[in-house]
């Protein structure tokens, strides 16, 4: 059942949340209880006038009711069903579910990224058994000085009477031992578990620090103003539990905050309200290069900006090193992205600014306008390669521009079974 279908499906959701009779409503609507029935049920297509007055009555934006559940929490749920196995759910019903049962959804996507996490956490600590030199180490030096107070035990049980000399000496072996076979484990316990004040590990560094910055909405005002260090937000940040996930938002932060003293929020706002959101007059305005520009408008405020916007960061190899979500854009948690975004097509052009208008595939297909730029993230020297990252700003569009390059999240939930960039087969069929 396509999206705008399950209008009045949601309309009735609504009203039932807020307690608001059905009779009651149709009057603030006014229209009759019957119409409305017809409309709740799906029987009767509902716009212009009509739905502004239901949605203005129930307290929401129309689109809320026309469009539903975000692409991000469809594309969540198809991405529970690729990892459930082949055959397992009603893939063509994925945006009724959505629709129908917004509440229920949120609570599988959730549950499946927690799932997730605890599946990398595993996968992370099965990858230290195998291949870390320092656990191998500290295994060894554990089984070592096992061996030797068992050994050293074993002497003073089933010997006879032993001189003193003798007999102190292994007792001294044995308390020597001992506190390195504690001192040892402790060690250990430590470099499996970094930190045991937390109720819930996630497991995934990089998931504790999305947690921090969307905590936070991604602004920090008192590092803007200078009244707090990058050092000193992390440090009081709950959701940052592990070391490495401390050293990932601490860089962000410091990135942040050379970016903000560079074009201060104040100025940026003004040369907004006057000449528009346009980056390469905003570069030329302050004397910054283009992704400075590009890093500073994506984690803006709305009401700064004057839209949303999403933004990914990435390194030369790929790897995704920060992003912040865009409602309509699916950002997929673990694993490769779409290689047909433009942050990687910057990557094969460094310095190159590029601005393409994409769309997303799926039943409810959206527009986004992305600048993307890739840079030198090292200083230049004769003796060292170039070292590149890119940068993409994910800007939403109210309508899809005819010429729009289709992209998709990952290949495992996007239905374009014909593209030359796939990787792997999609759970998803070519007309969904």
């Amino acid at each position: 059942m396509a999206r705008d279908t399950l209008t009045g499906s949601r309309i009735r959701e609504r009203r039932l949340m807020l307690g608001i009779r059905q009779a009651e409503l149709a009057r603030k609507a006014g229209i009759s209880a019957s119409y409305l029935n017809l409309i709740e049920h799906n029987r009767r297509r509902i716009g212009g006038k009509l739905l502004v007055d239901l949605a203005q009555v129930l307290g929401v934006e129309p689109s809320m009711l026309t469009e539903g559940a975000e692409a991000a929490l469809i594309a969540a749920l198809r991405e529970a069903a690729a990892d459930a196995g082949p055959k397992v759910a009603e893939l063509d019903r994925t945006d009724e579910f959505a629709g129908r049962f917004p509440g229920w959804a949120e609570v599988l996507a959730s549950n499946h990224q927690r799932i997730s996490r605890l599946e990398r956490t595993v996968e992370t600590l099965s990858d230290r058994l195998t291949h870390d030199p320092h656990l191998a180490a500290s295994l060894h030096e554990v089984l070592s000085t096992a061996a030797a107070i068992r050994s050293t035990a074993s002497i003073l049980a089933e010997t006879g009477e032993l001189e003193p000399e003798w007999r102190d000496r292994f007792h001294n072996n044995l308390n020597e031992d001992s506190r390195r076979l504690a001192e040892s484990s402790r060690a250990l316990v430590n470099f499996l578990d970094e930190s045991d004040s937390s109720a819930e590990r996630r497991g995934v560094p990089q998931e504790e620090a999305e947690e921090f910055f969307l905590s936070h909405s991604y602004h920090f005002p008192d590092l803007e103003q200078g009244q707090s260090s990058p050092k000193e937000l992390v440090v009081a940040a709950p959701e940052l539990v592990s070391d490495s996930a401390r050293m990932i938002a601490r860089g962000a932060l410091e990135q942040y905050q050379s970016d903000a003293q560079q074009m201060p929020l104040k100025e940026v706002a003004q040369s907004i309200q006057s000449q528009g959101l346009d980056p390469s007059a905003l570069a030329l305005r302050f004397n910054v290069a283009l992704p400075v520009v590009l890093r500073r408008l994506g984690v803006l405020p709305v009401d700064v900006l004057g839209q949303d916007a999403g933004l990914v960061v990435c390194d030369a190899s790929g790897s995704i090193l920060f992003r912040k979500p865009v409602a309509g854009f699916a950002l997929p948690r673990f694993g490769a992205s779409c290689p047909l975004w433009p942050i990687y097509t910057a990557l094969q052009r460094p310095d190159v600014p590029l601005r393409r208008n994409v769309v997303q595939q799926g039943r409810s297909a959206l527009g986004f306008e992305c600048l993307a730029v890739a840079w030198n993230h090292g200083p230049s020297s004769f003796e060292r390669d170039p070292l590149y990252h890119a940068v993409m700003l994910i800007l939403p569009q109210s309508d899809v521009p005819a010429q729009a390059h289709p992209v998709g999240s990952s290949c495992r939930i996007c239905p374009r079974q014909t593209c030359e960039a796939r990787r792997e087969p999609s759970i998803l069929k070519e007309e969904f």
